[in-house]
């Protein structure tokens, strides 16, 4: 019998971070306000990094990860080196996310008990139920910083192309 409250937290999160990429544009996507780090494109493919890994490794299953996104997006990447050529479209890790949530919950609703409950490979002491629930926590962190950076760009509203940084007044 499939978890229904995995399910109704995989949809919220996930739906939530797609409502907030909904309209951005790819220069909005790329801006990062002076001192922060990361954009709302490098959050937006974190999520789909951090879920995908986390989910299918505590399944003992390979995760599917499109050419150069773990090196773009994991937790060990440097989006500040990362030249601006390199970056995917946004529209390309919104359907990827999109297709991302469809597979995923169609796998997620297939496990029983035992496989939610059961030790990850590895030897860990957590459970897949657990990493489940501990990626859409990230997830959903992540889209708290897509909120504030969209909100950010409100106070901004110009963004010189081109640059990384708002306009001078």
């Amino acid at each position: 019998m499939p978890d229904e409250s995995l399910l109704l937290l995989f949809d919220e999160v996930r739906g939530k971070t797609l409502r907030l990429l909904d309209g951005v544009t790819d220069q909005e996507a790329r801006w990062t306000p002076p001192g922060l780090h990361n954009h709302i494109l490098w959050h937006a493919g974190h999520a789909y990094v951090l879920v995908e890994s986390l989910v299918l490794e505590s399944l003992g299953k390979r995760p599917q990860l499109p050419e150069g996104w773990f090196e773009l997006f994991s937790w060990r990447s440097d989006p500040a080196r990362v030249p601006r050529d390199r970056w995917p479209p946004l529209a390309q890790v919104v359907a990827e996310l999109s297709a991302q949530h469809e597979r995923l919950r169609r796998l997620i609703a297939g496990l029983g008990d035992a496989q939610l409950g059961g030790p990850t490979p590895g030897g860990r002491r957590r459970t897949a139920r657990y990493a489940i629930v501990h990626s859409l926590h990230d997830e959903a962190c992540h889209s708290g910083e897509i909120w504030l950076l969209r909100k950010l760009l409100r106070r901004t509203q110009d963004i010189r192309p081109g640059t990384s940084g708002p306009a001078e007044a």
